[in-house]
């Protein structure tokens, strides 16, 4: 089980009152970080991963969970994200919550042991419409039952709104995950497009959103920014500069600042984790 530790020498477990915690929950791993709140500055990040072509059950994170010094102490706040390719946006004045299901079967299929939650966003002003799968639910309702479940597609979005805005034309998101991946496209500020496209290797991300440039006319130019399960001069961004010629990586940014023992990893990889102090 391969396990990422990055922590502060000022860390201290008798004042984790003073703390954020936040955690990322999913099959495909589990991970969680510290925000020490009066220095407004992360001070721990400890990441698990499955190992190879296996998954987590909730089970499993259960027991990471329970045996962690950390994750049993009492926090300032807790937060809690779900990544899941299966989500939906309805624009806020649309939205019902007694129709929730309606809304998240009219474009995906819900499994039988999943259970459809709904998350706020401002910007845009919508609802995203979700899956998580009931044994992840419930471990979050016996361990964190005050936590509301967010999906990814919040942080992200919320760091995105902010990015975007200071671009003049397009900004081009592509946001990856082990077995799908996310793209988001803005438009002087305003969201045009976000979807989610399952992939089985670097040939299908390519497919997908060279398509989707050629389809909306977006010249190769522009620049796509990535963030999750990539890193510079890996095959993909080493696929991607074949064809596309500006690509940069999205780090997290607010109201914080990080130790300087997380300078040696790409902040990209936990954006979610990290953008979700800065969620309403």
């Amino acid at each position: 089980m391969p396990l990422l530790e990055l922590f502060d020498e000022t860390l201290d477990i008798n004042s984790t009152e003073n703390y954020e915690l936040s955690m990322q929950l999913s099959q495909d791993g589990f991970a969680f970080a510290l925000l020490d709140t009066i220095r407004n500055k992360y001070v721990l990040l400890r990441s698990s991963e499955p190992d190879e072509n296996k998954y987590f059950t909730a089970d499993q994170i259960g027991e990471i969970i329970s045996k962690d010094d950390f994750l049993m102490k009492k926090y300032k706040k807790v937060n809690m994200v779900f990544p899941s390719p299966k989500f939906t946006l309805v624009p806020a004045p649309l939205f019902d919550p007694a129709k929730k299901e309606e809304y998240f079967n009219f474009n995906l299929i819900k499994d039988e042991n999943e259970v459809i939650v709904s998350n706020k966003i401002t910007d845009p002003d919508a609802y995203i419409v979700f899956s998580v799968t009931k044994p992840f639910l419930d471990l979050r309702e016996r361990l964190f039952p005050a936590v509301h479940p967010f999906h990814h597609m919040k942080p992200l979005l919320t760091q995105l709104a902010h990015y975007s805005k200071s671009s003049a034309g397009h900004y081009i998101h592509l946001h990856v995950e082990r077995e799908y991946f996310n793209i988001i496209i803005y438009d002087r500020g305003t969201l045009t497009f976000t979807n989610t496209f399952k992939y089985r290797n670097i040939s299908d991300i390519l497919y997908y959103v060279l398509n989707l440039f050629k389809n909306k006319g977006i010249n190769n130019d522009e620049t796509i920014h990535f963030s999750g399960e990539t890193e510079k001069f890996d095959d993909l961004w080493s696929n991607f500069a074949l064809y596309i010629r500006n690509l940069k990586f999205t780090d997290p940014a607010g109201n914080f600042t990080f130790s300087y023992v997380f300078n040696d990893i790409g902040l990209h990889r936990f954006i979610n984790l990290f953008s979700l102090t800065i969620c309403e």
